[in-house]
């Protein structure tokens, strides 16, 4: 019989640092004060107090739940090792090498937690794409990168909506903005701001060349109403237009879409999806606020790149991450130099291994 002592030491000892950097003890004095917020019978009569209340004990209940099952696993397999160890039982050596992997891999998922180090890393994020330097091929891959994130949403079980697009000049987009709904959201696509260079026979020149094209990607946090900095009427200038461009594919293609501008900053905002003028403006207000406390984040920080990173040209030499399809398929991320040969997969969403890789390099001081 294998003796797995030192595989089931292992394991108690990543979920006793998942105890700690989830700060279980905490969360449970956290969550005997929240549960009697929430029993009070005034609680809704400030609904956005109720919100964030009732939000913040089911994630200090998710987290202590999981981490109580985990711990509850470990101690199944030590007995199941115990027992057939005792035993001399091989029988269920297959059970119990299959309960470590699966242990495992929940551990490698719960421990990008303690690789969150941003105020705002659990927020929903609302990200925005935008074509670059190569013309109609980049508006063809800043289309592609849309559908890569979409597709990476849906994987994590996270929701997705999709706020604004402007539709390229022949294919593609010239931009989208869309908002990616779950819990550590922004802390795991804060990771994929910057410039990504696509390198592909081009499917739009008839000489059949290979051709470089460029898109970027920003997220930013998404805010609660309280937090949404305080926005003078006089500095804004509101234009509302037709919507148009992918219509059921993306949007709903209606007479009421709002474009709003900052005018001291520059900063501008759209949104079409939504069914009326007035629910388009909010949405459009909503997106801005956001942006404009990220900017003032900015400028508070010592470090611009503690929230927002390099703003810097979408074109050759700045790129976080080339996708090379030929004259050979490869991804590479010029950061972390994590890599895959497999580059479909990574355009239908499987991300994942880059996200980790940036995180990890981001804690070692990279």
């Amino acid at each position: 019989m294998r003796d797995f002592s030192d595989d089931l030491s292992e394991l108690r000892r990543r979920v006793e640092g998942a105890r700690g950097y989830l700060k279980v003890d905490d969360a449970r004095t956290r969550i005997g004060q929240l549960e009697v917020e929430v029993s009070k019978p005034d609680l809704w009569d400030d609904q956005d107090r109720a919100r964030r209340v009732n939000t913040e004990l089911a994630q200090l209940q998710e987290d202590v739940t999981l981490v109580d099952q985990l711990d509850g696993t470990v101690s199944d397999l030590e007995t199941l090792a115990e027992l057939a160890r005792e035993e001399s039982d091989e029988s269920v050596e297959g059970e119990i090498v299959t309960g470590l992997h699966a242990l495992g891999r929940e551990l490698d998922t719960l421990e990008l937690r303690a690789l969150f180090t941003g105020e705002h890393d659990d927020r929903d994020a609302i990200c925005t794409v935008n074509s670059g330097a190569g013309g109609t091929d980049a508006q063809d891959w800043t289309n592609m990168l849309l559908r890569m994130y979409l597709r990476w949403a849906e994987r994590r079980g996270f929701a997705t909506e999709i706020d604004e697009v402007s539709p390229g000049t022949e294919a593609g987009l010239s931009s989208a903005t869309f908002t990616v709904k779950g819990r550590y959201a922004f802390g795991l696509l804060a990771s994929e701001r910057g410039v990504h260079r696509l390198i592909r026979i081009s499917p739009f020149d008839a000489n059949a060349r290979r051709q470089t094209a460029f898109a970027s990607f920003d997220a930013v946090p998404s805010l609660d109403d309280a937090e949404v900095p305080e926005i003078d009427p006089s500095d804004l200038r509101i234009d509302t237009y037709r919507s148009s461009g992918a219509g059921g594919q993306h949007v709903n293609v209606t007479d009421s879409a709002v474009r709003i501008t900052h005018v001291p900053t520059g900063v501008v905002v759209s949104c079409q999806n939504e069914r009326s003028q007035t629910q388009n403006k909010a949405r459009a207000m909503h997106i801005l606020a956001a942006r404009l406390a990220e900017r003032q984040r900015q400028e508070r920080e010592a470090e611009l790149e503690a929230l927002a990173g390099d703003k810097r040209d979408v074109a050759f030499g700045n790129q976080i991450r080339t996708y090379t399809l030929h004259p050979y398929q490869l991804v590479k991320d010029e950061r972390t130099r994590h890599e895959t040969g497999n580059v479909q997969a990574v355009l239908d969403g499987d991300l994942d291994g880059f996200i980790e890789s940036y995180l990890q390099w981001r804690r070692q001081g990279a």
